[in-house]
């Protein structure tokens, strides 16, 4: 079974491609590559605080 990346680790892959975007030495396809991949990172990462979100709305409705 596949273990989920945490979103901490996702927000650190996407810092760490950013850092490669800026490097004016990558060719442009890798730079594609690069900003698809960062993107798809945070997309990721999004998904799970929305879902964490969600979540914490669910305790507190429980609460009431």
């Amino acid at each position: 079974m596949l273990e989920e990346e945490s979103f901490e680790n996702k927000i650190a892959n996407a810092k760490a491609i950013l850092e490669k975007l800026m490097d004016p030495a990558l060719p442009m396809n890798e730079s594609v590559k690069a900003y698809e991949a960062g993107m798809g990172e945070l997309k990721s990462a999004e998904k799970m605080l929305e879902q964490a979100q969600l979540q914490i709305q669910i305790i507190k409705g429980q609460d009431q």
